[in-house]
């Protein structure tokens, strides 16, 4: 452990967004900062990836645009939405009776609020350039996590890439607080889970995906360079196919990354018949070999991965005030809500509020002299307690709303009862404020209440929303009933009104 006199040392694990944001908050408190990531420096371009592809496009929205607001780099942010792509909504395709390819437009939010379409490895790169510029942050790349000793506050790393038959050099750090930022198949909540008694759940669901890829148009010179897409960039495409669906997403460049989402019986099916490929989009996903040429679609289908999806939880997210898993290492969800990166970055903003809370401190370079660390142990546990117990119930109900939006983006967004729901709570949210009406797309996407009071507050709406419907539907009853009543009771002469008084009137 570091000495008494000494900033406090974190050791952040996992050197992607939310790990990279993650180390920035905590620099800028004045720790001593070292990252460890046992893949090569992010921002090679020679790095594989996790899963060996580009990797769905990540949509910022604001929950993430927050805690990036919060980490006290003011420029951040402007670097970042350089870079994005503003999605104001989805573009359904498909076709008509007549057999003609029709997009229908529908916005996210009748109040014009976006989300931002940005590039994984842009992001990453941008935030690692920005800790690479803060004078005490390390970085160690290639370094796997072998083991850790939660007690005593130790970790051990091999260093270097694996060579077959050659045993890897380990070393030995000691830290004061570590975060485990390492994704889905993080080594830190293994090692975690034999310091406390982790609750774990872990769900594959019966999809699998691929990703595809829509070529930028060349821009002649004089051209508009909008021009480089070659459809809307500001929608989030989809194809939907009940079972299944294609989606596009539009990059900076003009490119579009473009996945297939479908059961793992289907994706077998036509892995015995890659030749059918293009056939099997012309009738369930219209218009997309107009876009991605039908040799191309054969390539990307057998060479790129058919990858699962995953959804876990756990609880609790901490060990004492030792460590603490954030983002995937957490809860990974599947990617229909478009809140994985947006979650995780939302945990380094409510963690840091838990630890600010406990041990008030003013970020600040240099670091300010800090209290004796038993002390900063001691208030970080407290903390660290108070966030495992909030953010693993929000955790939990973004985890479920993403696996219930498959079906809305898959079948749901073609649905006239969707669509009338949708049109219905945005007229009550403009023409009448102060009910506080809203979608359960804009409380996830455009506010930042908790989570879990999404939910709460959507099952309340829905409620108030059946018994309007059944007061509606019900009162062609109830006025034919009382009419009938009077026209038969004493041949008429008794009148609604009087009978209603007697009703009320006991």
């Amino acid at each position: 452990m570091a000495e008494h006199n000494k900033s406090q040392k974190t050791v952040v694990v996992g050197a992607g967004p939310v790990g990279a944001l993650a180390a920035l908050y905590a620099a800028q408190r004045g720790h001593e900062v070292e990252v460890y990531e046992f893949r090569s420096d992010l921002r090679d371009p020679s790095t594989t990836p996790l899963n060996f592809t580009k990797s769905i496009n990540l949509a910022l929205s604001e929950r993430g645009i927050n805690a990036i607001k919060h980490s006290s780099r003011p420029s951040l942010l402007g670097k970042i939405f350089a870079e994005t792509v503003p999605l104001a909504g989805r573009m359904i395709h498909s076709k008509n009776s007549a057999g003609q390819l029709t997009e229908q437009s529908q916005a996210y939010d009748i109040h014009g609020r976006t989300n931002y379409a940005a590039d994984r490895g842009g992001l990453n790169k941008l935030l690692l350039d920005e800790l690479e510029a803060m004078p005490n942050i390390r970085f160690f790349f290639n370094h796997k996590l072998t083991g850790a000793n939660f007690k005593d506050n130790k970790a051990w790393f091999t260093r270097g890439k694996s060579t077959p038959g050659k045993r890897d050099e380990e070393i030995e750090i000691d830290f004061d607080f570590l975060i485990g930022a390492d994704g889905a198949h993080s080594a830190v909540r293994y090692h975690l889970m034999k310091y406390t008694r982790m609750d774990y759940q872990q769900e594959y669901i019966d999809t699998l995906w691929c990703e595809f890829h829509i070529d930028a148009k060349e821009v002649l010179p004089g051209e508009d360079p909008e021009s480089r897409f070659r459809i809307d960039p500001n929608h989030l495409h989809i194809w939907p196919g009940k079972d299944f669906m294609f989606i596009a997403i539009a990059s900076f460049d003009g490119s579009f990354t473009c996945t297939l989402f479908m059961p793992s019986a289907d994706f077998t099916h036509l892995s015995a018949a890659p030749d059918t490929l293009p056939e099997f989009f012309d009738t369930y996903f219209p218009g997309v070999t107009s876009l991605i040429p039908p040799q191309d679609l054969i390539a990307s289908f057998t060479s790129n991965p058919h990858l699962p999806l995953i959804s876990i939880k756990c609880s609790p997210f901490h060990y004492s005030s030792s460590a603490v898993i954030l983002g995937d290492a957490a809860h990974a969800m599947v990617p229909f809500y478009g809140q994985g990166m947006n979650a995780g970055f939302e945990d380094v903003f409510v963690l840091f509020e838990f630890l600010d809370k406990y041990s008030p401190l003013i970020p600040t370079i240099p670091p300010l002299p800090f209290p004796t660390l038993p002390s900063l142990a001691s208030s970080r546990a407290k903390a660290l307690a108070e966030y495992s117990k909030q953010r693993t119930e929000d955790a939990h109900a973004i985890n479920d709303l993403a696996l219930q939006n498959y079906k809305e983006m898959r079948a749901d967004v073609t649905s006239p009862l969707y669509l009338a729901r949708k049109w219905f709570e945005e007229k009550i949210s403009v023409c009448i404020p102060s009910l506080g009406w809203k979608t359960k797309y804009s409380r996830v996407s455009y506010e930042n209440e908790r989570y879990s009071e999404v939910i709460r507050q959507s099952e309340r709406q829905g409620k108030k929303l059946v018994v309007a419907l059944l007061g509606l539907l019900g009162m062609p009853i109830v006025v034919g009933g009382l009419v009938c009543w009077a026209r038969w009771s004493k041949g008429g002469r008794i009148r609604v009104g009087r009978w209603w008084e007697r009703v009320v009137g006991g």
